[in-house]
């Protein structure tokens, strides 16, 4: 406990930074073992109830996730207008339940992704890499990494414990 007498959070913080001019790295621990948060990102059903941020006003209309090495994703928010946006790659590797690498091919600027799901016990400190291709993509996507991923990592950490008081 803080000395407010609320629950002390500093674990639950979403930490964004850059780690070299090229690379920026996301943290998080959530209170799910590895195996639950693995799957809340590789499996469509559970992935579409948590990825698109609330205050977007966008829900997910389309979301494969083919989570093997070799497969790949397509993720589309909004309708079939022209105010959607689509993400999609490969899956360079898939390890369960401790990594997940992928490609974003959706412009020559997109990075590969890394996501790595560190298993401590009924706890996963989970730590996402961006690597882009030059520095000048990087400045662009730390302001909306810092906005966007706060809110979508809350996002998953209320549907865990939903998931995990509902077991």
């Amino acid at each position: 406990m803080s000395q407010s007498g609320r629950p002390n959070r500093e674990k639950k913080l979403t930490t964004v930074a850059r780690k070299s001019d090229r690379e920026l790295v996301v943290t998080r621990t959530f209170d799910s073992p590895a195996c639950a948060v693995f799957d809340a990102w590789t499996r469509p059903e559970i992935f579409r109830l948590w990825w698109a941020p609330k205050s977007m006003g966008a829900a997910l209309s389309a979301c494969e996730i083919d989570a093997r090495t070799g497969g790949g994703y397509r993720i589309t928010f909004g309708g079939d207008g022209s105010d959607s946006m689509t993400f999609f790659g490969k899956y360079l590797e898939v390890t369960p339940p401790s990594r997940l690498v992928w490609t974003n091919e959706e412009n020559d600027d997109a990075p590969v992704t890394t996501v790595t799901f560190e298993d401590e016990g009924e706890r996963t400190l989970l730590v996402l890499s961006e690597l882009y291709p030059s520095a000048e993509p990087l400045a662009d996507a730390v302001a909306g990494m810092q906005a966007m991923t706060v809110e979508q990592f809350a996002q998953l950490d209320e549907l865990l414990a939903s998931r995990r008081s509902s077991a």
